[in-house]
């Protein structure tokens, strides 16, 4: 099931926001080519809020320990993180971010 984040517009370019569907929170993404992603929002080394980090080059920093994890997968890209974070399917309609989450 599709859920509606926000308006495409209200998500700048290099900017994450925390958004809460059920259980989950996730960090939407908007990458400085405008390109939308999404993934669990707290980094897999600790409790740390993702959508408060850095975005660049595909990826998005966690601020308190420098891990890096690639938008398209999840996957890190440095340590001290050494486990993934769940990717969830983002679709543009509209000019609105839905999310699919079951």
């Amino acid at each position: 099931m599709a859920t509606r984040i926000c308006s495409l517009d209200d998500l700048k370019p290099g900017k994450a926001i925390r958004v809460k569907i059920g259980e989950a929170t996730i960090a939407v993404v908007r990458e400085p080519s405008g390109t939308v992603k999404a993934l669990d929002d707290k980094c897999s080394h600790g409790e740390i809020s993702l959508s408060e980090g850095f975005v660049e080059d595909g990826a998005i920093e966690c601020w308190a320990h420098g891990a890096k994890f690639d938008l398209n997968t999840g996957k890190p890209l440095s340590l001290p993180a050494y486990e993934p974070v769940a990717v969830y399917e983002v679709l543009i309609d509209n000019n609105d971010i839905f999310i699919e989450y079951e």
